[in-house]
């Protein structure tokens, strides 16, 4: 199994899948592939389940399990978060696999304004996105430029721990949902009492944790968020709705006023078929943006907005920066097309 999993990581896999009656596949450049003949057995695939799991007590349990995440590693392999699952009364483990490295802004080719936004003193930060398009490099991005260059306390929380972030110029402090505390809300109310500067969230599971956040955000911290929205007005939008109806109103004039940028991201083949690319789309809290958060009727006007501030607020929009790397033959003018992210004249210079 180690051999297996090892010869995946070596082709760039960013995830493994072990399920049993098939064979292991793994992703590789967003395409799943078969990495073996040998279909595995319900008993294989349990084995295998057993050893990722990390605690004598939940190793008692596994056959009462339908729905497990931890993270596993192993020397000369590397980390990764697991889920273990029961698909038709067998198990299936899916692994994600993540780099010992920490990623850098630089590295990852994100946006120069992304500095400037790991660098704010309080408000909220929301980084948007789908399943595995790298919301979770992105934050360690931004925690990692924070550690570098910053004499804060970093307060991380996640379900489970993936990046291993050193103290450096910064103070560090990960904890783990379900490991280190119970939830993330109870684990959010403890962080605000511990002296944190700035505040990380794997995700925003619920209302309780939201209003915490929101509540960080107003008090002089910096709370970075991981969202599953597509873009940044629908990644607003989704925290606004997680209030009940009566409340929206006054959760739009919070997010609006502790907003300090939303950071939302895709993945599109690269021209050269050695990976996906990044396309990113940066929403800046500017004094218009707030105006239009503030009124559900000009929500509409944000992506204008953030198309026209480029330079002046290192705004952009999807179809901005996808224009940008077609025009750099990163990404072709065909996979442009075929994301629906931009329109056929969205190339300086030329049509698509």
């Amino acid at each position: 199994m180690e051999n297996i999993i090892k010869a995946a990581v070596e082709r760039g896999a960013s995830d493994l899948h072990i399920k049993a009656g098939d064979v292991f596949r793994a992703r590789i450049d967003g395409v799943l592939k078969p990495l073996t003949k040998q279909r595995l057995t319900p008993e294989q695939t349990r084995a295998i389940a057993l050893r990722m799991i990390p605690t004598e007590e939940d190793r008692k349990r596994i056959d009462s399990i339908r729905d497990y995440d931890c993270s596993w590693g192993a020397p000369g392999i590397g980390r990764f978060r697991v889920n273990i699952l029961r698909q038709r009364s067998s198990f299936m483990v899916v692994m994600r696999v993540i780099p010992f490295d920490v990623p850098t802004l630089e590295r990852l080719n994100l946006p120069q304004v992304l500095t400037r936004v790991a660098e704010q003193e309080d408000g909220l930060v929301l980084v948007a996105g789908g399943a595995g398009v790298g919301k979770t490099s992105t934050i360690a991005a931004l925690v990692h430029h924070i550690n570098a260059t910053q004499t804060r306390h970093i307060v991380v929380l996640e379900d489970p721990i993936e990046f291993l972030h050193r103290d450096a110029k910064s103070s560090v402090t990960q904890r783990e949902v379900g490991v280190d505390t119970a939830s993330f809300a109870s684990g959010l109310r403890s962080a605000v009492r511990q002296d944190p500067d700035v505040i990380v969230l794997g995700e925003l599971p619920d209302r309780e944790t939201l209003d915490i956040a929101l509540r960080a955000a107003e008090t002089d911290h910096l709370v970075i968020a991981a969202v599953a929205a597509p873009d940044a007005m629908h990644a607003v939008g989704h925290v606004i709705a997680m209030f009940p109806p009566d409340l929206q109103e006054l959760a739009r004039l919070r997010v609006s006023e502790t907003l300090k940028a939303v950071i939302a991201q895709r993945l599109v083949p690269q021209a050269d078929g050695a990976g996906r690319s990044a396309v990113v789309e940066v929403l800046v809290a500017t004094p218009a943006v707030r105006d239009m958060l503030r009124d559900p009727e000009r929500m509409q006007e944000i992506p204008a907005e953030l198309a026209s501030g480029r330079e002046r607020h290192g705004t952009q929009t999807f179809e901005q920066h996808l224009a940008d790397l077609v025009e750099a033959g990163v990404v072709t003018p065909e996979v442009a097309r075929v994301s629906g992210q931009m329109p056929a004249m969205g190339v300086p210079g030329g049509r698509l």
